[in-house]
């Protein structure tokens, strides 16, 4: 493997990767809610915050920019289901997207470089 990546399994490189994501998007000013929320829908990998706005994260990582990287990863299905669980989580926390700015945000992981996508999708 090479140097600066992940070692181990590939769940294990996800969440080295999320833990990454995580500490840039905490750097930008964003606060953490959530890490890892599941639900029988899906799962998102982070929930933030930023003021008022609840920021869900999904966090993609390639080892290289090959076939369309990171960002060509997040398909119209995968957008789908990530809203699906996304109201899901506002539900369990007594929230109405009517009411709580919501927002979806995509970290790119393309080798060692970050791409923050903010309001993706």
């Amino acid at each position: 493997m090479a140097p600066g990546y992940p070692a181990g399994t590939s769940r294990a490189r996800g969440e080295q990767f999320e833990r990454r994501a995580e500490q840039y998007l905490l750097e930008q000013g964003l606060s953490l809610v959530v890490r890892n929320y599941q639900c029988r829908l899906g799962e998102i990998d982070l929930i933030m915050r930023a003021g008022t706005t609840l920021v869900f994260v999904e966090v993609r990582y390639r080892k290289s920019a090959h076939f369309g990287g990171a960002l060509a990863s997040v398909t119209a299905a995968k957008q789908q289901r990530l809203r699906r669980t996304a109201l899901s989580y506002l539900q369990s926390q007594g929230l109405n997207e009517s009411r709580q700015s919501c927002r979806f945000d995509l970290v790119a992981c393309d080798g060692n470089a970050i791409d923050w996508i903010p309001n993706a999708f």
